[in-house]
């Protein structure tokens, strides 16, 4: 049966994410915790994966309850909590000195710096994830969630499920209580060719990925909703109607058509 098998938020930008158990929608139609701060250089733009690998020299851990960010790198480590506006300054004075450039920790409490804001969570399958990852010697499925960096992963259903709620006609899926719209395809970027602990790229990976993409796209995907084969993973909508529930690991998903509510 198709359900709910992973949950995850990302609290920082572009940093680690955390796995929940449960998780509530926010106002913004995004879920809570998910890219709530974000690093923003002196020009006002956001230090990510696409713009430094230094990204992968850090780990992270986030706790909820206590708005705490703790950060390790070889040489260092230190804690954080991002909720004080204090604390953030001393977050940022860390960071700066980690990416060597002057940053300041920014919080959105109402939708999080996801990178389209107008949208929300990303959804994928963990057949996807399987079927992608054995495409390469060296990636693992676990690696490859990693390098995607879904928030919600779906179970008990077939590799590349998730591409049957863009285009004409889509239906949508129902998790729990949440309803889902599909609004597009994610296109991707740099960071998943690169192994998510050293950073560094897989050979081949952007060309072998579009061949294989290319060979196994699933008859009941829209093609003309898509912009190339460069692709993976659903950016979906929730409707204001649905922004006060929650979801949970193991929530039944039902695919329903776009008129039901």
């Amino acid at each position: 049966m198709a359900h709910v098998e992973r949950l995850t938020v990302y609290p920082v930008k572009a940093l680690d994410g955390m796995d929940c158990e449960s998780v509530s929608m926010r106002p913004g139609g995004t879920l809570a915790h998910d890219r709530e701060f974000a690093l923003f250089d002196a020009d006002g733009d956001v230090v990510n994966g696409k713009r430094t690998r230094r990204v992968h020299d850090i780990d992270t851990g986030y706790d909820t309850e206590t708005g705490t960010l703790s950060v390790t790198t070889d040489g260092d480590s230190a804690s954080f909590r991002l909720r004080d506006a204090s604390d953030r300054t001393r977050a940022a004075d860390w960071l700066s000195k980690f990416f060597d450039v002057d940053l300041t920790v920014e919080r959105d409490e109402t939708l999080g710096y996801v990178d389209r804001r107008e949208m929300g969570p990303s959804v994928i399958s963990t057949a996807t994830l399987e079927t992608v990852a054995s495409w390469f010697d060296d990636v693992t499925v676990d690696g490859l969630r990693r390098r995607l960096r879904a928030n919600v992963e779906v179970g008990g259903v077939p590799a590349f499920w998730e591409d049957r709620f863009v285009g004409a006609d889509a239906p949508a899926f129902r998790a729990g209580s949440v309803r889902f719209e599909g609004v597009t395809p994610c296109g991707r970027c740099v960071v998943p060719q690169r192994d998510p602990d050293t950073g560094k790229e897989t050979p081949g990976f952007r060309e072998q990925f579009i061949e294989r993409r290319q060979e196994t796209f699933p008859e009941w995907a829209d093609r003309d909703a898509f912009d190339h084969f460069y692709t993976l993973m659903l950016i979906a909508r929730v409707p204001e109607a649905d922004r006060d529930a929650a979801l949970a690991v193991g929530d039944p998903i039902e695919v329903v058509s776009t008129t039901e509510t």
